[in-house]
């Protein structure tokens, strides 16, 4: 494949692969292998914006079992010499040294800044920015000090991944549908993390997964908040075609643009 074929920046997040069950999970993994297929031949960079598992933690000598069809395209990707970035997000922040270097993926543990054929792109996971939300900010600096990851490597992988699987399952149940629902942009957290970044400096794009709502808003004539969706409802991406960056839907077939509610 040419390098004038590969023109196209692609965008996902909120895979959260590993539940509710292992058979929706695997179902889920073959449907975003399956996409990436489709986008392999015009794929110039592709960015996996954050919780890309529902659960990971790298032992020294252990890893969570499951997910080898995404890791191995993944790594067929980066062999083909596509660039792929993967952000750590609230689910899989445990993410250190072994899928990095295994797949040859870059890992991001803070947003970043790139540019696209002149449009500016702040990329991000977007769990812990903008106002409110204390408690969670509280709760992932403790997950990101270097003792409680220490702590946690102690506990037996049979009993450490359990732990963490039942903790994730109670907060979704304890959560329930309320990604579901548009609060407002005046409402919306990172809506209000993208106006104060803006005013500092100028960005065409702000890119975030973690709210697992597909949602496009316009900050002001040149600048947009997009967040991606996830892949358990939603199946959304978003498409960089140099000129524009299109909000899409994959049918498991292609990408059809995504139309987003009134």
């Amino acid at each position: 494949m040419s390098e004038s074929q590969r023109s196209k920046i692609y965008f996902a997040s909120d895979f959260h692969l590993g539940v509710p069950t292992y058979e929706k999970s695997l179902e889920r993994e073959k449907a975003i292998v399956a996409w990436l297929n489709h986008i392999e031949p015009t794929a110039k960079e592709i960015f996996l914006v954050g919780d890309i598992f529902d659960f990971w933690f790298e032992y020294k000598h252990a890893i969570p079992k499951g997910f080898v069809r995404l890791q191995g395209k993944i790594a067929a990707l980066t062999d083909a010499g596509i660039p792929v970035h993967v952000f750590t997000g609230n689910h899989d922040m445990w993410i250190f040294d072994y899928l990095p270097k295994e797949l040859g993926f870059q890992l991001h543990h803070k947003p970043v800044v790139r540019e696209f054929n002149g449009k500016k792109f702040y990329i991000g996971h977007g769990d812990g920015l903008g106002p409110g939300d204390r408690g969670y900010k509280f709760l992932k600096k403790v997950f990101e000090n270097k003792f409680s990851q220490w702590c946690f490597a102690r506990l037996h992988p049979n009993f450490g991944i359990w732990l963490a699987n039942y903790s994730s399952k109670t907060s979704r149940a304890t959560t329930g549908n309320a990604d579901e629902k548009y609060l407002g942009k005046e409402n919306e957290w990172l809506y209000i993390y993208s106006q104060e970044m803006l005013a500092k400096e100028h960005f065409d794009y702000f890119i975030f997964g973690h709210r697992h709502l597909p949602l496009s808003i316009a900050l002001n004539e040149k600048s947009n908040y997009i967040n991606l969706g996830d892949w358990i409802q939603y199946f959304t991406y978003l498409e960089f075609n140099g000129t524009e960056s299109i909000l899409k839907k994959w049918d498991g077939k292609v990408g059809q643009e995504y139309i987003l509610p009134n």
